[in-house]
């Protein structure tokens, strides 16, 4: 009996009781998170609520009330067919193709040639593309626009392909990490069997890059996917409307149609949504992996 309560007061005595420092900055970290699920879900909650009430129910009711019906799909209905959101879809699926297949080439070739070839400018082109991270893209729109209508690309679908053709930093430097865990030996042998450079791109190093290629791929298409600015900006007329620009048509000079609006931001918030519940782990081991050695 002895043995067993000295045994007992030894494991009271080894586990600490947590300090109240701790419990305060344990209280504090999950607090923050609760705080920042929260500032992200109810605005969300209250479009997903306001998507099926009709306008007089919206304006009368409270902001998080029920609505009467969760079968009242007039809202969705009205957005596919008064927003043309179909058409959204269809110019919005042209753009992501030709845009993200452009930046992958474009990009994994430029890094490529930045992490394996020596040569003397190298040095100068990677500061030169982070120099064009630091510049604001809006201070550049004026020239932007006048080559766009210089080129006579003003209201057509290409003028967004090309502008999102742009090698972007971010899938650059993704794209590098990468390139720098790839032993270089690979492209010594390749070239030792004959390969040419173009060679080992495409059948050495292209390959090796599926998993930062489905990072910038995801990153980047939700970066086309959601952006307005640009397809408003290029592409103002009636049938070029893209998914996000399409919601725009439901805001006028005397009224704005916001049930309508909830219904298209729910359609619209969908394909990403699952997308990225299917693809997420894509996502985090891409960014992860990259930025270590292997």
């Amino acid at each position: 009996m002895n043995v067993e309560s000295s045994a007992i007061r030894q494991t009271s005595h080894s586990t600490p009781l947590p300090s109240l420092s701790n419990i305060v900055v344990t209280t504090l970290k999950y607090g923050s998170l609760l705080l920042g699920c929260a500032v992200m879900i109810v605005p969300l909650l209250f479009i997903f609520l306001g998507s099926f009430k009709n306008t007089q129910e919206f304006y009368s009711t409270p902001v998080f009330s029920l609505p009467n019906s969760f079968l009242n799909l007039q809202n969705y209905s009205e957005a596919f067919t008064d927003g043309l959101m179909v058409q959204g879809f269809v110019n919005t699926s042209i753009i992501l193709f030709f845009s993200c297949t452009g930046t992958i080439l474009i990009g994994t070739m430029t890094a490529y040639v930045l992490s394996r070839f020596n040569f003397r400018l190298n040095a100068l082109i990677s500061s030169l593309f982070l120099l064009a991270a630091l510049i604001p893209g809006v201070s550049t729109q004026v020239a932007t626009f006048q080559i766009i209508s210089g080129l006579g690309l003003f209201n057509k679908i290409g003028s967004n392909i090309i502008l999102n053709l742009g090698t972007d930093v971010i899938s650059v430097y993704i794209f590098l990490q990468f390139l720098n865990g790839i032993p270089r030996e690979l492209d010594e042998a390749a070239l030792i069997d004959g390969a040419s450079f173009l060679g080992v791109y495409w059948r050495v190093i292209l390959p090796l890059l599926t998993p930062a290629i489905a990072t910038v791929l995801i990153i980047r298409g939700v970066a086309i996917y959601n952006d307005f600015y640009t397809p408003f900006l290029y592409m103002p007329a009636k049938g070029l409307g893209t998914i996000s620009t399409s919601l725009f048509r439901f805001i006028g000079p005397f009224n704005a149609h916001w049930e309508v609006i909830c219904a298209g931001i729910v359609i619209t918030i969908m394909p990403t949504l699952i997308i990225f519940i299917f693809l997420q782990k894509y996502i985090y081991n891409g960014l992860t992996s990259g930025a270590v050695n292997r």
